[in-house]
C-alpha cells in the first residue's frame, strides 16, 4: 500500500498523540476517567527505518529570509543631501579576496569627493581590526573609478581582503578623504 508523506505524517502524528496521552501522568486528586466504549486503535504497519538526511554545511553567514538593514533612514538622506549619493553597497566578490563598494551619483557636484585621485579610501572593519586599502595593479592602476560623476550612474572601487578578513555580514565603514560612511553591511 502506497502512502503519501501527508498519511505518514499525519499517522505518526496521531500515534504519538496517542502514546502521550495513555503515559501521561495523572494528578491525585482527580481519579483517572473510565471510559466505557473499548479503545480500539488502527493497525499501524511497521514504519520503514528512514537514513537521516545529510545536514547542510554550516557557512558563517546565518540563513535568514531577513536582510539586514543598510543604514537608518536619516543615513541615507544625510548621504543624499550632504555628498550627493544613494544606494551604497558593499558586496564580498565569490573568492573572498575582493571587497567592492558600490554608489550612485546623484548631484555629480557633490559627489566628485568619492572620485578624487588624490584621497585614499580605505574600508574599516572594527570587528576584523583591519582597514583595507584599493590595490593598484602595474598595467591596470588603482581598482577604482576616478572619473567625473555623471547623474544616475553607479561607482565602484575594490578593496583588497587578502586572507578573507572581512566577512558577510561584518559591519563596516567607508572613509574617502571627508567623506565616511559607516556601518555598511558586507552582503
Amino acid at each position: 500500500m502506497v502512502r503519501s508523506n501527508a498519511n505518514r505524517r499525519w499517522l505518526l502524528g496521531s500515534l504519538i498523540c496517542s502514546v502521550w496521552a495513555v503515559s501521561a501522568p495523572v494528578s491525585a486528586a482527580e481519579p483517572p476517567a473510565v471510559d466505557a466504549t473499548p479503545a480500539v486503535q488502527p493497525a499501524v504497519p511497521a514504519a520503514k527505518p528512514q537514513t537521516p538526511a545529510k545536514k547542510p554545511a554550516v557557512t558563517s553567514v546565518p540563513s535568514s529570509k531577513y536582510r539586514p538593514a543598510r543604514f537608518a533612514g536619516r543615513a541615507g538622506e544625510y548621504y543624499r543631501l550632504i555628498w550627493g549619493v544613494d544606494s551604497l553597497g558593499v558586496k564580498w566578490t565569490e573568492s573572498g579576496e575582493i571587497i567592492r563598494f558600490s554608489y550612485r551619483a546623484l548631484d555629480p557636484g557633490k559627489a566628485k569627493a568619492l572620485n578624487d585621485k588624490k584621497s585614499e579610501p580605505s574600508l574599516i572593519d572594527p570587528r576584523a581590526g583591519v582597514s583595507l586599502v584599493v590595490p593598484s595593479l602595474e598595467q591596470v592602476g588603482q581598482l577604482r573609478q576616478s572619473a567625473d560623476p555623471e547623474e544616475g550612474k553607479s561607482y565602484w572601487m575594490a578593496f583588497s581582503n587578502k586572507g578573507r578578513l572581512v566577512k558577510r555580514g561584518d559591519r563596516v565603514s567607508v572613509v574617502i578623504g571627508q567623506f565616511r560612511a559607516d556601518g555598511l553591511v558586507v552582503d
